[in-house]
């Protein structure tokens, strides 16, 4: 299972992905974050499923930009671009897949602004080949394990946010998946696209760098539940449990 998170705020775009790779009882690490930089070209994806469907589509992708990347001016060209090369891989692939009893599930997060781009852009890619576009009133996207690093977005994160505080809602976001996935770990890459700088700054994370911030997430959690006793004391009477007693 894969955890990878993107976030558009006014001020660019977060994304965070982790690197653990289970198969079966073996656990490896692999990077999900492709950057591609180049002159006024700022792009990076992120993506879940099949490792050998992804680093085959990412190859193809990466093949398709040295020769003609000039020519992608726009980010939905780009993203167009890896949508032709995933439709690509499953030509070539998917009947074998089967065969093996395997699906084909590459889901993409893709981040970018090229030359005639007025702002970044952030899309989410299907298995199909279509995509669709963040808006302000949902400013972020998750692939692979979706179900616990969704609430504390949902609740806290707003487009106007900082880049700052995407990032930190983003590492705490990918604390809660951990803390419910085995097959979700460190260490954890985080890029960072400041909108218009046509830079991406990429960093990784290891355990003991991120152990603070779990730590204090184990700690405001708990610290939670006891301030929720007040709230919670008419219900916790109506069924003679009062914590009072």
């Amino acid at each position: 299972m894969t955890f990878c998170v993107g976030i558009k705020c006014q001020d660019g775009l977060v994304a965070i992905a982790d690197t653990r790779i289970t198969s079966g009882s073996e656990v490896s690490t692999a990077k999900k974050i492709a950057v591609h930089q180049g002159e006024r070209h700022s792009m990076f994806v992120l993506s879940s499923g099949l490792r050998s469907v992804r680093d085959k589509a990412i190859t193809y992708f990466e093949e398709r930009l040295r020769l003609n990347g000039s020519n992608l001016s726009r980010s939905y060209q780009a993203v167009n671009a890896l949508a032709e090369e995933i439709r690509r891989v499953y030509t070539e692939d998917n009947d074998w897949l089967i065969k093996a009893g395997l699906h084909f599930d590459l889901h993409c997060i893709v981040g970018s602004q090229l030359p005639e781009d007025d702002a970044p852009h952030l899309y989410l890619l299907y298995p199909q080949g279509n995509w669709v576009e963040v808006s302000k009133g949902t400013p972020y996207l998750i692939i692979g394990e979706t179900r616990f690093g969704k609430p504390i977005l949902d609740r806290a994160l707003r487009y106007e946010a900082s880049l700052e505080e995407a990032l930190r809602l983003g590492v705490l976001s990918f604390h809660s998946t951990e803390a419910s996935s085995a097959d979700v770990g460190p260490p954890v890459d985080a890029v960072v696209y400041p909108s218009d700088s046509f830079s991406v700054r990429e960093s990784r994370f290891n355990e003991e760098e991120l152990q603070p911030v779990a730590h204090f997430w184990q700690q405001a959690m708990e610290a939670a539940v006891e301030q929720a006793a007040a709230p919670v004391s008419t219900l916790a009477q109506s069924l003679g449990i009062d914590s009072a007693k």
